[in-house]
């Protein structure tokens, strides 16, 4: 998706019908630190991909993957990385996949 993680959620949370307080509370957090998470000010925490998946009833692998798609474009962004970056990444994952057995 064209969305920061931040958008992600908030696109979710509102289609839930959840409030910000509502959606911090279940994942322990406050609605001033949610709001920043969805408006790109602070980063998500991944030890809470669990507790957000549940509490939007999403599949929990989309959830990290839209986590993990946001981390990786938003480093490459802030350090002007080209799209080779990705090619060679993916052909790393097949060798430490190889290594890992």
């Amino acid at each position: 998706m064209k969305e920061t993680f931040g958008e992600f959620i908030r696109r979710h949370r509102t289609a839930k019908g959840l409030t910000l307080t509502q959606l911090a509370a279940s994942l322990d957090l406050d609605s001033a630190n949610l709001s920043k998470i969805e408006n790109g000010i602070r980063e998500f925490d991944v030890k809470r991909i669990k507790k957000l998946s549940i509490a939007l009833n999403i599949n929990q692998k989309l959830v990290r993957e839209e986590y993990f798609s946001h981390v990786i474009a938003k480093k490459m962004y802030e350090n002007n990385c080209s799209e080779n970056v990705m090619i060679m990444a993916e052909q790393k994952i097949q060798y430490y996949k190889t290594i890992k057995k």
